[in-house]
C-alpha cells in the first residue's frame, strides 16, 4: 500500500495545537513552528491514527458497495417516502462537477459521486432521500419539498453540503 501523502505546515502563530484535516488524498498537519524534526515525525502519525479512527467510526456500511446503497436507499424509501420510491439501480459515480447525485425518473435510475462516500452518514441519507423523491415527482416543487422534508435532518445536511462545497471550491449547489 502506498503511503499517504502528508503536508506539514509549521507556524510561528500556533504556539500549542496541532491538528490535522483531509485535503482529497491528502492529511494536511498543522504544526507549531518551534517542533523538532521528531516531534514532528510524532504529531504526523499520531493525527493520521486519530483521523483514520474517526473516519472508521463515520464510514456508513451504504457507503461499501453500489449493493450497500440500494439496500439503503429501500430503507430510507419504507422510512420517509412509505416504500414507493423504488430505484431500478443506485450506484457510485466517479465525482460530478455540479451536482451530488443525479436521477433519471424514465428508468428509475440514481447515479452518486464518490465525493459522498466521505460525508457523514446522515448527510449522504438526506442525498438518498432527495433523489428517491424525484422518482416520484421530478422537479422541485412544493410537493417534492414536502417529500424531502420527511428527512429530518433536510436543513442540516443542505448547510453541510453547502459548506463543504464552498471550502473546497466546488461550485456545488442544490439541485
Amino acid at each position: 500500500m502506498a503511503e499517504p501523502l502528508v503536508e506539514v505546515r509549521r507556524s510561528k502563530r500556533r504556539t500549542r495545537t496541532v491538528t490535522a484535516y483531509r485535503d482529497g488524498d491528502k492529511l494536511v498537519v498543522l504544526i507549531p513552528a518551534r517542533l523538532s524534526k521528531a516531534e514532528e515525525a510524532h504529531w504526523v502519525t499520531e493525527m493520521q491514527r486519530r483521523l483514520l479512527r474517526g473516519e472508521t467510526k463515520r464510514r456508513a456500511p451504504s457507503k461499501a458497495s453500489d449493493a450497500a446503497l440500494l439496500a439503503r436507499c429501500e430503507q430510507l424509501s419504507m422510512r420517509h417516502l412509505n416504500g414507493r420510491a423504488v430505484p431500478s439501480s443506485v450506484r457510485w459515480v466517479p465525482p460530478m462537477r455540479t451536482r451530488w447525485a443525479s436521477c433519471t425518473p424514465a428508468d428509475g435510475t440514481i447515479r452518486v459521486s464518490e465525493r459522498l462516500r466521505e460525508v457523514p452518514g446522515w448527510v449522504l441519507d438526506y442525498v438518498l432521500v432527495h433523489e428517491l423523491a424525484h422518482l416520484l415527482e421530478s422537479s422541485h416543487n412544493a410537493k417534492f419539498w414536502a417529500l424531502v422534508r420527511d428527512y429530518p435532518r433536510t436543513d442540516r445536511a443542505i448547510g453541510y453540503l453547502e459548506g463543504l462545497s464552498a471550502a473546497a471550491g466546488w461550485g456545488i449547489t442544490e439541485d
